[in-house]
């Protein structure tokens, strides 16, 4: 049975994330894989979002974090919007003028007023990641890992991770990045004592 895995190296990362913006231009879809890259949340909670979750209509801006209770979990979970994911709203916003704080953020297409499917979100992600080379154990859940893992390897301490993701024990979370032999094996070549 295959794993989902984190996308890891860095050119790839940038070759799956330009299908929808420059390839095959799809601005709903290249936000999905934007917001779920860098807010490390479920693909459902994800496709939960409406407008008014993201953005203020009073004041016409984006919001600074989206609140989501976690479908899995049951927990709030408080995620700061970073300049990438404001930047992909407001540009979003701008070609989606008629929409309403209850419309969700990713609708449907082919069902109007429902939310995109679990199903068209994977086959989404799994488009991007055909066209970046990507072919195996890459899906929807591999955005929330992507996210984990870069932010490991930028410093953020695994303790941290397990808070982000609400995991419940540190070994998940050690479990949840894949953490293969050459990133241990970087760790020793690097420690001269």
């Amino acid at each position: 049975m295959s794993t989902t895995e984190p996308i890891k190296n860095k050119q790839d990362l940038l070759k799956f994330k330009s299908y929808y913006e420059r390839v095959h231009p799809d601005s709903r879809n290249a936000l999905l894989l934007t917001i779920g890259l860098n807010t490390a949340l479920r693909i459902g909670d994800i496709l939960a979002l409406r407008w008014k979750d993201v953005y203020n209509f009073e004041k016409k801006r984006v919001r600074s974090h989206i609140r989501v209770r976690e479908q899995k979990t049951g927990k709030l979970n408080i995620v700061a919007i970073n300049p990438t994911v404001s930047k992909k709203l407001l540009l979003f916003r701008e070609e989606n003028d008629g929409v309403t704080e209850d419309d969700y953020l990713f609708q449907s297409k082919k069902w109007k007023g429902e939310p995109l499917s679990r199903y068209q979100a994977f086959r989404i992600t799994r488009e991007a990641a055909a066209y970046a080379g990507l072919e195996e154990h890459v899906s929807c859940h591999s955005l929330r890992k992507t996210f984990g893992y870069h932010a490991w390897k930028q410093g953020v301490p695994p303790v941290m991770l397990m808070k982000i993701f609400n995991h419940s024990s540190y070994q998940v979370t050690v479990r949840y990045l894949c953490i293969e032999q050459d990133e241990k094996d970087e760790i020793f070549r690097n420690i001269a004592l």
